[in-house]
């Protein structure tokens, strides 16, 4: 290791940091330097430790931004302890070698007993076990997390996120509201939200007014805009949305049954089409000759067992049943030539019959012959066929995956899951095992791309370790089908940003750039569930465990959505079963678990206890009824958080302004909730409310 003194890289700083919540980064590589950026929007002082001088830095100005850079090996306690550790509330360790992650995490852990550690490892069954010993302990691995942004951007507009919760299945859908569509002219935005259903985002096709919200993502939209034509919304739905949205499916009724049968008698009574049919389906099994004689020798030995039986039947002087006719018939076909006569002794044998015999005799054999036949070919087939068959290249409307390393090969899973068409093209052969029922092509990269049907591809993935290389693949697939989506894998966010600015027409995505939030984000003690890119912004999937006295303990629901700007999905409450899609009237208590869509943006005011004041207010002019001063007391209550019995103090001196300030969103549901309960209410807007979006 350098000598301190001797360290040309070392910034002029303190020797010693001074005492501090801090955040120390192991590692300044590509995702090490975007963890760093994250973590200074946070407004915290950041620690780093690299091995050497970084020779790029992808952020530009990063390395005035961090407050103490250490020079060294990050698994040895001296450069710990001089980057700060003891004063560090969380540690990410951020090297591409696993191995000295695990090692600076343990010596980290010795220094700082209660220092969290965030660590880049695909480790997954180390990763647990490493949880369970060491606490307040989490794992990524940044190619994992990144991996369903790709394969969501190949999967097509439509469908932007897709991850699971507790066992159920949700999926962010933009949806583009054309004439005739069913909520187009007929559905406000709040209308939309249901149970299983929330609206994220909308885009109108003409400028209109937008709501205030902290987050320049969520709620920037007036819940009572009436979705037109051209417009654009998008929304997350829950898998029982899915499931209802499948049983309304009509099913099939008794009348449509009998349509089905009449079709099918009519189709045997045409001997045209019939005959067309039977030559379609034997010139199908022209390929296997062997089963061809196995059906040509099963119709000859049923034909034959018929014909012998009735041969007996009609020729018997003692009247044999018909069923012992049968039997004799069948064993004579089977080689009981000689038991079958000689038990008819007494029978008077035509020699007809008797060369008739001779022939089920000889059927009989052919046909065990062909039967012996078909199981060896089976059997063999079974036991020599080592490779599996892939399927077949699709034709059209299919993704291509190119180079399968663990980014290529987790796409090619999230796609499948979605049952999307795919295919993957790798330089190198694949084990027998590793994705056995997706089409592969091997060998070289430019004679896979002819044979995977590019002209007709719906889209390109290219993620290679060399991001040159795959910006020469995105611009090869979007000259040869210019109606192809490329999603191309970049490594520096600089070289991201120009390509992206040269090449509309390309999706390109740094995955440390995607993963370095989730990064960030945990590092603050929040349990990131999964990310997807939204409108260009990284949303991600965060749980909170609420604790006593935290910056969500004691809220109600509202406040946290529209002060913080999340998105609710989830919440549960000891010992109760979670409820999706809460409502926003609860108040949350320690011990609550919570699970929210949000930007890195709205973490950090969650974090920083940055919620957005209530500046609405809410003019009250009367109650058309006496039932009415009840019910809207107990809706205001309810919503805005106002005590029940200051709320029907208020109600019995109308016309009046609500003394509660409220969040646009808030207040726009209480006067809709109002208006329903025979109570006129108007909002009224704060004297500034000339809002900019963080």
């Amino acid at each position: 290791m350098v000598e301190t003194a001797a360290q040309p890289g070392r910034m002029e700083r303190p020797e010693t940091p001074p005492p501090n919540d801090g955040f120390l980064v192991c590692g300044l590589g590509s995702l090490g330097q975007n963890c760093v950026a994250n973590l200074k929007s946070f407004g915290v002082p950041v620690h780093a430790i690299n091995n050497v001088l970084p020779d790029q830095w992808q952020v530009p100005h990063l390395q005035e931004q961090i407050d103490h850079l250490e020079i060294g090996d990050c698994r040895l306690a001296e450069v710990l302890e001089r980057a700060g550790i003891r004063q560090c509330r969380a540690v990410l360790l951020v090297t591409q070698d696993e191995r000295v992650n695990l090692e600076a995490a343990l010596t980290a852990r010795v220094l700082n007993p209660r220092v969290r550690l965030v660590m880049r490892s695909d480790k997954q069954n180390l990763n647990e076990l490493m949880g369970q010993q060491l606490k307040n302990f989490v794992a990524f691995e940044p190619t994992q997390l990144a991996a369903p942004a790709f394969a969501l951007g190949a999967f097509g507009e439509e469908l932007i996120g897709y991850f699971s919760l507790d066992d159920h299945r949700f999926q962010v859908v933009k949806q583009r509201i054309e004439p005739g569509h069913a909520w187009c002219d007929r559905r406000q935005l709040h209308e939309l939200d249901t149970s299983h259903r929330r609206v994220l985002c909308h885009n109108p096709g003409l400028g209109m007014a937008k709501a205030f919200s902290p987050s320049s993502l969520f709620y920037t939209w007036l819940p009572d805009t009436m979705l037109r034509a051209g417009d654009e919304v998008v929304v997350i739905e829950s898998d029982a949305q899915l499931r209802a949205l499948t049983s309304e499916a009509p099913k099939p009724t008794r009348r449509g049954m009998l349509k089905v049968i009449r079709q099918g008698v009519a189709r045997l009574r045409n001997w045209p089409a019939l005959k067309q049919d039977l030559l379609n389906f034997w010139q199908a099994g022209a390929e296997q000759q062997l089963r061809r004689v196995a059906i040509i020798c099963g119709v000859t030995v049923v034909a034959l067992c018929l014909m012998g039986t009735l041969l007996l039947y009609m020729n018997s002087p003692e009247d044999i049943p018909l069923f012992q006719a049968f039997l004799y018939t069948f064993i004579t076909l089977f080689g009981g030539y000689g038991d079958v006569f000689e038990a008819l002794a007494d029978f008077n044998h035509p020699r007809l019959l008797q060369i008739f015999g001779i022939l089920l005799t000889l059927t009989g054999a052919a046909f065990v012959g062909v039967l012996y036949a078909l199981l060896t070919e089976k059997l063999l087939t079974v036991r020599f066929e080592f490779r599996e068959r892939r399927p077949p290249v699709p034709e059209k409307d299919h993704v291509v995956v190119i180079w399968l390393g663990r980014v290529g090969r987790q796409v090619l899973t999230t796609l499948q899951e979605l049952d999307q068409p795919v295919v993957g093209i790798s330089p190198h052969d694949l084990d027998n095992d590793v994705l056995p029922k997706i089409p592969l092509l091997t060998g070289d990269v430019n004679v896979a791309l002819g044979k995977a049907h590019l002209d007709t591809a719906k889209s390109v993935v290219a993620v290679s370790e060399d991001e040159i290389q795959n910006l020469e693949v995105g611009l090869l697939a979007h000259r040869l089908n210019p109606h192809c989506r490329a999603i191309i894998r970049t490594y520096d966010q600089q070289f991201n940003d120009r390509v992206a600015k040269i090449f509309p027409f390309a999706q390109v995505l740094c995955a440390s750039t995607i993963s370095a939030e989730a990064f960030a984000g945990a590092a603050f003690g929040e349990h990131v569930i999964g990310l997807f890119r939204l409108y260009g912004q990284t949303v991600l999937v965060t749980q909170y465990q609420i604790e006593a006295g935290d910056t969500l303990d004691g809220l109600l629901l509202s406040d946290v959505t529209y002060g913080y700007g999340v998105v609710p999905l989830w919440h549960q409450r000891q010992p109760e079963a979670g409820k999706m899609m809460p409502s926003e009237d609860m108040r949350l208590q320690p011990g609550d678990r919570l699970v929210v869509l949000a930007s890195i943006g709205g973490l950090r005011r969650v974090e920083q206890r940055q919620m957005a004041p209530r500046t609405w207010h809410l003019h009250i002019e009367k109650a058309l009824t006496a039932d009415a001063l009840f019910d809207g007391a107990a809706e205001i209550a309810r919503i805005s958080g106002y005590r029940l019995g200051d709320a029907r103090e208020f109600m019995a001196h109308l016309p009046g302004t609500l003394p509660q300030p409220l969040h646009q969103h808030q207040a726009l549901r209480l006067a809709r909730l109002l208006g329903r309960a025979q109570v006129k209410a108007q909002v009224m807007a704060p004297p500034d409310s000339n809002h900019n979006s963080a």
